[in-house]
């Protein structure tokens, strides 16, 4: 096990089994790419081998940072040597750059495969450092490999090999969910796509309520949008997508989220300004909750759902039948708002620009549109938003803050 510094080089060696050994050592000029040259060997007798556990295979042949860690950008680690201790399974990897890097990371164990492997690590990059979440699902040892380009750089570079011991393994079933990008939480990502001023900071959010609110502030020509996503749904009525809500008030963004069941979730946000027809991905976070949450989806939202529109009642979008419910929202430039149900109904705006009205939801099994038109002369409605009517006590269908 070889570790280099930039003027020192150390190697530990475990026999495998009693006996007399040679090691061999080559060597060369750190900038050369000419073929590595014999300069010394020593024999090691070994009267009593270490039964320990075999170490991952290493391709890379250094552990540690590689000796010439700070052309790569990289200042500081917050753990130093080679060999990394996870009591509980989790450990947090901070370095601290010179300069905005993006990394990738690969983690090894005899018993982890490819699919498991990704859903062990979620990575952060900011302008000054980068961080690594690594969960062990087994006990033993790892290997976790750093590679760094920069910003407008092609290629990735291996700067660091962290051997981790794992004590005591995190259930595979709090594991990070799959298909995270290499952007969690804010950072260069989202920074670069003028979002400012997180809610939340750190990629990892846990919920005991089974719900948050991630908000940031956003220029006037961007839009926002967000998906859910769960590696098992276990019994979710409505899709996942129902459970996210995007409003964009004036100068913010706020992306609500409520979970229909406990487990780990990921929320991507996405991004286009006014120039783009596409969204592009942001940054993803991570939803924790392991208590027992079953919060009611949020109404289904149609294209005209845009920037100025809010919701203030009602906010889950299942509605109990046969009750009057007070519809209370914002539809900026709206020439007339109503709601579409057993009757139509039309909403009155207030003084303070905001649509409201009481509304009898009908039988279950009926929907409820919220529907708007936007013109003097316009003769039909578009809808915005739409509610179920189900059967049920209001506690049951439970309520959104």
């Amino acid at each position: 096990m070889m570790t280099v510094s930039e003027n020192n080089t150390t190697i530990k060696v475990t026999p495998p089994t009693e006996g007399l050994f040679d090691l061999m050592i080559f060597a060369r000029h750190a900038d050369s790419q000419d073929p590595y040259n014999w300069v010394c060997s020593y024999q090691i007798q070994c009267l009593e081998p270490h039964n320990g556990e075999k170490l991952p295979e290493n391709p890379f042949h250094f552990w540690g940072l590689h000796q010439k860690v700070r052309d790569f950008g990289i200042n500081e680690s917050s753990h130093k040597g080679e060999l990394l201790t996870a009591p509980q399974g989790t450990l947090l990897l901070t370095l601290q750059t010179s300069r905005p890097l993006i990394a990738m990371y690969e983690l090894v164990n005899k018993d982890l495969d490819g699919t498991l492997s990704e859903k062990c690590l979620a990575a952060q990059a900011k302008e000054e450092k980068l961080t690594c979440h690594v969960l062990c699902p087994f006990q033993g040892y790892y290997r976790l490999s750093m590679f760094v380009k920069d910003l407008g750089g092609c290629t990735f570079r291996n700067v660091a090999n962290f051997l981790i011991h794992c004590l005591r393994p995190v259930n595979q079933n709090e594991l990070f969910p799959s298909g995270l990008s290499m952007h969690c939480g804010s950072g260069i990502s989202s920074s670069s796509h003028g979002l400012s001023n997180p809610s939340h900071s750190d990629p990892i959010i846990t919920t005991k309520l089974g719900k948050c609110n991630i908000t940031f502030h956003t220029p006037a020509d961007v839009e926002v949008t967000a998906s859910l996503s769960k590696d098992k749904v276990i019994s979710t009525k409505y899709p996942l997508e129902r459970y996210v809500l995007v409003t964009h008030l004036r100068t913010k963004v706020s992306v609500c989220v409520v979970l229909p069941e406990s487990g780990v979730y990921k929320v991507g946000l996405f991004g286009r300004s006014k120039d783009c027809k596409d969204f592009v991905h942001i940054c993803d976070y991570v939803i924790r909750c392991f208590s027992d949450p079953s919060w009611p989806p949020f109404p289904r939202v149609y294209s005209l759902w845009r920037r100025g529109c809010v919701l203030l009642e009602p906010r889950a979008g299942v509605l109990q039948e046969q009750s009057w419910v007070r519809f209370r929202v914002k539809v900026p430039k709206a020439y007339q708002a109503v709601v579409l149900g057993q009757e139509k109904t039309v909403l009155q705006q207030t003084p303070n620009a905001v649509w409201e009205g009481d509304v009898f939801t009908g039988a279950a099994g009926m929907q409820v549109k919220l529907a708007a038109k936007f013109s003097q002369h316009c003769s039909s409605l578009e809808v915005i938003l739409a509610f179920e009517v189900e059967s049920g006590s209001p506690v049951s269908l439970g309520c959104l803050g």
